[in-house]
């Protein structure tokens, strides 16, 4: 139970430092465009000052945060798709809060995420026990999908067992 407590935590702080991020983006909009590792760490900060989650936390949660913004930096610099696109299933089926805070943050940070994105060609990895955003994971040993409506804990692959995926 303390486990799932502690999930929980982290889905929520997760989407906090995300509307963090967000609402800092939106107040630098008109004058520069804003460098979004500098945003992120600033919303770290910000939920360690609150009390809401301890430095180890709030550094995993950033974490998690800066590696869907890399992994959607990636697929529009590729595709030249839109955000939602980025997804791959119903955006209907996404909590909307959320989807509209990710999809501000990447459509005001384009070319901040495409100098991320140049960096993670490599190939950004999820793993279970981490946090993720909304969208479609696959497992790299098997080729399981997994799907996550909401920001939700990256489990085990259900069918091989494995611990590592890549986003869709």
């Amino acid at each position: 139970m303390k486990e799932t407590n502690s999930v929980d935590r982290l889905v929520n702080a997760y989407e906090r430092m995300l509307e963090h991020v967000d609402s800092m983006l939106d107040k630098a909009e008109k004058n520069t465009l804003p460098n979004i590792k500098k945003s992120i760490d600033a919303a770290r900060e910000k939920a360690v000052e609150l009390n809401e989650l301890t430095r180890e936390e709030a550094e995993k949660v950033a974490a998690y945060l800066e590696r869907d913004m890399k992994d959607a930096a990636h697929f529009l610099s590729e595709t030249g798709d839109e955000f939602r696109a980025w997804f791959k299933f119903d955006v209907q089926l996404v909590e909307a809060r959320v989807l509209e805070m990710l999809a501000n943050v990447a459509d005001r940070t384009r070319l901040e995420l495409d100098r991320l994105a140049e960096r993670a060609r490599e190939g950004v990895l999820y793993h279970t026990g981490e946090i993720t955003g909304p969208g479609t994971l696959v497992c790299t040993q098997c080729g399981k999908e997994l799907h996550f409506h909401k920001t939700g804990h990256i489990p085990p692959c259900p069918k091989c067992h494995a611990t590592e995926y890549r986003r869709r």
